[in-house]
């Protein structure tokens, strides 16, 4: 954890040029997002976790950690067997960040491409084992929309206070309470291209 970060407040690295093209990679995103979720884990348990190999497993998380974005748990380690985290809680960049690089910009773009297709995913498996959660399951979980007329300081202005209710819940997370359950929350907001407005 950052040495400015309280407990409970999550720590966050605003991706650079280096580390976004790094983790424009499905199985680095994948790992990086395990190690978030679930906590440290070795190479061998993220394989399994992700069906995988524990080669590819080793190489890519050596790939994250030359730019900061995983670390070694040495306080975990027995023997030869390495440890990893996430050296951060959340990533964070604006796509302006990389207009002067291509390749960067090439590499958030397919970030960005692939919270898409992760949101779809994760909707879709929630839709198909939906009839075996609870009622109160099924009624809390879902998606709405809203259209608004914004412009772009608004929206961001939108974006950063529904942040801060969504860091302000995480920090006040129970997780011995009944019932709990990790939940993703996904926040967007896009102008309307090509449709009647």
């Amino acid at each position: 954890m950052d040495s400015e970060t309280s407990p409970g407040t999550p720590s966050a690295v605003r991706l650079d040029h280096r580390q976004v093209r790094v983790l424009a990679h499905p199985l680095r995103l994948r790992l990086l997002g395990a190690l978030r979720v679930a906590g440290p884990a070795t190479a061998t348990d993220l394989a399994g976790k992700l069906d995988t190999n524990t080669g590819a497993t080793s190489y890519h998380l050596r790939q994250l950690a030359e730019v900061g974005l995983v670390v070694e748990d040495p306080d975990r380690a027995i023997g030869r067997q390495r440890w990893w985290r996430a050296a951060h809680d959340v990533t964070d960049w604006e796509p302006t960040d990389f207009d002067d690089d291509p390749d960067a910009r090439a590499a958030i773009e397919w970030i960005q491409g692939d919270q898409v297709r992760l949101l779809a995913e994760r909707a879709e498996r929630w839709f198909a084992a939906r009839p075996e959660w609870s009622p109160a399951w099924r009624d809390a979980a879902g998606m709405s929309d809203a259209l608004l007329h914004l412009g772009p300081a608004r929206l961001q202005a939108l974006e950063a206070e529904m942040w801060q209710v969504l860091m302000r819940y995480r920090e006040e997370s129970v997780p011995d309470e009944s019932d709990v359950q990790p939940v993703h929350v996904f926040l967007a907001g896009y102008p309307m291209i090509g449709e009647n407005r």
